[in-house]
């Protein structure tokens, strides 16, 4: 099995990161997309409210969550789905990474990836026995048929938005293979310059689900990476699919996280909230490399700046840890990543101003 999967690549990051814990005022570590800031207190007394139930929970959610979510894919993105179709998930990297497995794809079976990808899309794909295609052209694909094709709008990592007309392109052109898309908005909530739209929005979709789904996370916008709750919806029977084996599979979100989940979909104001901290970090920060020669690149949605010196990867990395600041170099997200470098909202506040005054001293 570890023979099909790659290095896990902060691993490589060991130097870097020593080398930026060693400056005097300490490591900036804008490396990873964690949340810093705390969980809303509505959410964390949802928790705890739900702490005493005894039982087992449910593979398919409460119908209250389901209900919420799809609640709030309608106020939040115009998005309308059958709450019978959302299926909460432990996270949404452990989805991501058994999908392909739980969707049947395995050994002979072609997986479309973004060019510049999240890494557990690949991983994910090995642990099928898949056959991995990096590309963002269906012309590339030439004449074979996928069984399955990501898509990630935002994008992890270069925050690059793909509009409606792209996306129904390749809804259509997948449809037409009998292949699933699967559409990874973890970041949906986090539009600067332009705003983001489901897959499953009706001037994507036609109004039809069939062969598509979507991946959404609350790591993000409700800051419950602790947590691990995420959920998967679109297409009915292929959610009916998913939830049969993952029943099984004891793939269950706890009670208490359930709950949380419930009250993070029913509230829209800390997602405000959250997005407006964000926001405020990203412009302390952009304007920050730009003045230390940086380029960013595409970066008009979502938690990250897709930043270039027009030099190798490892040594921008090598340059801001020289400074304390800890970034990801652009190869861990595919081949042609090699002269950029992914830099992370998710600091706080004061560890933002610190970086900005580094870059511009």
């Amino acid at each position: 099995m570890k023979a099909r999967l790659p290095d896990f690549p902060w691993d490589t990051l060991a130097d870097a990161g020593a080398k930026a814990r060693a400056h005097p005022d300490g490591l900036v570590d804008l490396s990873v997309g964690t949340p810093v800031d705390a969980v809303p207190t509505v959410i964390q007394e949802a928790l705890t409210g739900a702490a005493w139930i005894p039982g087992y929970p449910t593979t398919h959610g409460t119908p209250a969550l389901r209900q919420a979510a799809a609640d709030a894919l309608a106020r939040r993105y115009g998005v309308l789905v059958d709450p019978v179709a959302v299926l909460p998930t432990i996270g949404s990297k452990e989805l991501v990474a058994w999908l392909p497995t739980l969707l049947g794809v395995g050994a002979g079976d072609l997986v479309v990836l973004p060019s510049l990808a999240y890494p557990t899309y690949e991983v994910g794909t090995r642990l099928a026995g898949a056959d991995v295609l990096r590309t963002d052209s269906t012309v590339a694909v030439g004449p074979a048929t996928p069984k399955l094709v990501w898509l990630n709008s935002p994008s992890n990592p270069t925050g690059r938005v793909l509009p409606p007309e792209h996306l129904r392109k390749v809804v259509d052109w997948a449809r037409a293979r009998g292949t699933v898309v699967v559409s990874d908005e973890c970041y949906l909530s986090l539009g600067w310059e332009t705003e983001p739209v489901s897959v499953l929005h009706e001037s994507v979709s036609g109004g039809s689900h069939d062969g598509v789904l979507a991946v959404h996370s609350l790591s993000k916008s409700s800051n419950l990476a602790g947590y691990r709750a995420g959920y998967v919806t679109g297409d009915p029977a292929l959610v009916e699919r998913l939830l049969a084996v993952r029943k099984h599979a004891g793939m269950i979100v706890p009670h208490p996280v359930q709950a949380a989940m419930t009250a993070a979909l029913a509230d829209d104001e800390h997602v405000a909230t959250q997005k407006a901290c964000y926001a405020a970090r990203r412009a302390v920060l952009k304007p920050a490399l730009e003045a230390a020669g940086f380029t960013i690149d595409h970066s008009e949605a979502g938690l990250y700046l897709w930043s270039t010196r027009g030099e190798d990867a490892w040594v921008t990395v090598d340059w801001l840890a020289e400074r304390g600041i800890l970034a990801a170099p652009g190869t861990f997200y595919g081949p042609t990543g090699d002269r950029h470098v992914r830099i992370a909202l998710t600091a706080t506040d004061e560890r933002v101003e610190a970086a900005a005054k580094r870059l511009t001293a």
